[in-house]
């Protein structure tokens, strides 16, 4: 597919210097731009690239001023990080949109509903009772067991399993080979040391706009609902438990762990690798870094945490420069014990 710098331009509320004839049919790196392609510069680290990229046009911000002359076209828009953000989303869907129907072999119940414009691909299975929007894409392998719910524009990728009574809003993604709806991790000790399965009866409500990603688990609740609120973005390898509560815009980066019935916070920042503790809570506005373990609640705002045993980052940025010196500390130590 081609376009010309001034479609582009008028889709991402930009403006084209230099010829905006020119047509453009693949998204590039700048420091891999060729002829033919677009790219963007919004980080000045890589300003250097755009004086030699090949990249037919550049998406730039207003304020963006050369130090040297460009053999490329700009499209100066108010944000060149969201004008692109913005070309992609618009490629993606010109990609996905693309699919429609059904793929055979696969399975629809009877008693099940979809609206229009839809796609069911190859081997995918729909169970009873389901309720599917507009325009749901439905891509190969993928399950859906009894009274899912899932809202208009939402794409399920393949491989996806989404079990009994689950809930999904509207515009949602659901990368390959994300679990929905699993047992939570439920298990009474009994006397003779061994354990006993709590049966988990709840289920999972995701909200709109709301991104999961590849291979992430999200538990069903014991009761009740685990819930993902409206605008989260989930990575990969992301384990929540039953009962957990994932804040309004709330990012939640690769091989994070939370626990059971613990509620995180609005505009929360969660990086890799963090492990979170269950029945606890974290306020809105929360950053924790990666590798942070929490152990109890964060109740202030906006706080960044790190560390092991999470605590404020300044603490532990003074800490940390006293543990470096341990050694030298010790040896001074041992000197003063030697004086008289």
């Amino acid at each position: 597919m081609e376009f010309s710098l001034g479609q582009i331009a008028e889709l991402i509320s930009g403006k084209v210097e230099g010829d905006k004839t020119l047509k453009v049919s693949r998204l590039d790196k700048i420091q891999e731009g060729l002829p033919g392609g677009i790219s963007f510069l919004s980080n000045e680290k890589y300003e250097s690239f755009i004086y030699d990229t090949k990249a037919t046009a550049v998406i730039v911000s207003e304020n963006f001023e050369p130090q040297k002359p460009l053999t490329t076209n700009l499209i100066r828009v108010k944000n060149a990080y969201e004008g692109f953000t913005m070309l992609l989303e618009a490629y993606s869907m010109m990609i996905t949109s693309g699919k429609s129907g059904i793929e055979e072999p696969s399975f629809f119940d009877q008693t099940s509903t979809i609206g229009k414009d839809f796609y069911r691909g190859a081997f995918s299975y729909v169970g009873k009772n389901c309720v599917l929007g507009d325009s749901v894409k439905i891509y190969p392998n993928a399950y859906l067991g009894n009274n899912v719910k899932i809202g208009n524009n939402t794409i399920i990728h393949a491989g996806v399993k989404i079990y009994d009574n689950t809930q999904i809003g509207n515009n949602c993604e659901i990368h390959p080979g994300a679990v929905i709806g699993g047992d939570g991790f439920g298990f009474a000790p009994l006397h003779d040391g061994s354990y006993k399965k709590i049966p988990q009866l709840g289920n999972v409500v995701i909200e709109d706009n709301v991104s999961i990603g590849t291979n992430t688990t999200i538990d069903c609740a014991t009761m009740g609902s685990t819930l993902i609120k409206k605008g989260a973005k989930i990575d990969n390898l992301v384990q929540i438990a039953h009962n957990v509560i994932i804040g309004e815009n709330t990012v939640i980066a690769a091989q994070t762990g939370i626990s059971g019935s613990t509620e995180i916070g609005k505009n929360c920042v969660i990086a890799g690798k963090a492990g979170i503790v269950g029945h606890i809570k974290i306020a809105d506005n929360t950053t924790v870094g990666a590798n942070t373990g929490i152990s109890k609640s964060i109740n202030k705002s906006g706080q960044t945490v790190f560390g092991y045993m999470g605590f404020e980052i300044k603490d532990f940025l003074k800490s940390y420069s006293l543990f470096k010196k341990l050694p030298e500390l010790l040896d001074r130590i041992k000197e003063l014990e030697k004086k008289p």
